[in-house]
């Protein structure tokens, strides 16, 4: 059974995967209309990103590296 934090931390890694995978459909797309479309959606999955970061953070299932 998988706890909220394996959980979370699992949708955290899936949604930086995402973000790369994004990058680089944007960087070969030539079509400048989908490009656009990636950016777009590239834009919502980083803010979901944070969002989860965020929770993630708020119940220290993660705890960033220091500076």
């Amino acid at each position: 059974m998988l706890d909220d934090k394996t959980m979370v931390a699992d949708t955290l890694a899936s949604v930086n995967g995402e973000l790369t995978r994004y990058g680089g459909m944007i960087a070969q797309s030539e079509n400048q209309e989908l490009k656009q479309t990636l950016k777009q959606m590239r834009n919502q999955c980083e803010m979901s990103q944070e969002e989860i970061y965020k929770l993630a953070r708020e119940r220290e299932y993660y705890v960033p590296a220091a500076p």
